[in-house]
């Protein structure tokens, strides 16, 4: 496959707490998605370099937007008072990246020039393993 752009993303999807997936991805100026994995330093004193393994799988995002009351403010505007699991779906160039996550935040901000944003945070949330399909 060619190298591509992220350019014309298919779908950015959460849940809105009573499982309906909502399509935010208008909403959405930019954000940052990580799949990271936790590691265990294994290296005995008869080594000269690291020996590691991989230990768990995680997985976090920011959605960083524009303060929609139609949209996506009713999807994000609960995660503060409620222990919601959200389902996240995230299709790019026929590549799938989904998961359930809580939400952790709903930071809202009025810049001096008008602007109001968010950025929402995005963690884990059962167990399961993040995987691009």
């Amino acid at each position: 496959m060619a190298k591509v752009s992220g350019l014309g993303w298919t779908t950015l999807s959460l849940d809105d707490g009573t499982g309906t997936l909502t399509d935010i991805k208008n909403d959405i100026t930019d954000l940052d998605m990580a799949t990271p994995r936790a590691v265990q330093d294994v290296t005995g004193v008869d080594k000269s370099a690291f020996e590691r393994i991989l230990l768990l799988a995680d997985f976090s995002a920011t959605l960083n937007g524009v303060f929609n009351p139609a949209k996506s403010h009713p999807v994000l505007s609960t995660a503060s008072s409620s222990n919601q699991v959200r389902t996240f779906s995230s299709v790019i160039q026929a590549k799938t990246l989904g998961c359930e996550t809580l939400l952790t935040d709903y930071p809202l901000k009025r810049a001096a020039s008008g602007e109001f944003t968010f950025a929402c945070p995005l963690v884990l949330a059962d167990g399961t393993v993040p995987t691009w399909s």
